[in-house]
């Protein structure tokens, strides 16, 4: 599926991410391997980037060992009750 300048200049609009970010990091979540260490970190450091929010090391510890162990819920609707 692809989308269109249009969708991207929308969601740049409102979050001043370009396209060129959104599609790389969409390549790292599609390539990459969400068990290794450093591929998360790398995922982790552009979202924080992107997000403008500063993500520390202990932070970052704690989403890897997550992701790693398998400790993300994969049902989210739970907590939108």
């Amino acid at each position: 599926m692809g989308f269109s300048d249009s969708f991207f200049n929308k969601i740049e609009k409102k979050t001043n991410v370009d396209k060129d970010t959104i599609l790389s990091l969409a390549g790292k979540l599609q390539n990459g391997n969400m068990k290794d260490k450093n591929t998360l970190k790398e995922v982790i450091s552009t979202l924080s980037e992107m997000t403008g929010r500063p993500v520390s090391k202990e932070q970052e510890d704690k989403i890897i060992d997550a992701v790693l162990n398998d400790k993300v819920p994969t049902n989210i609707d739970k907590y939108y009750d």
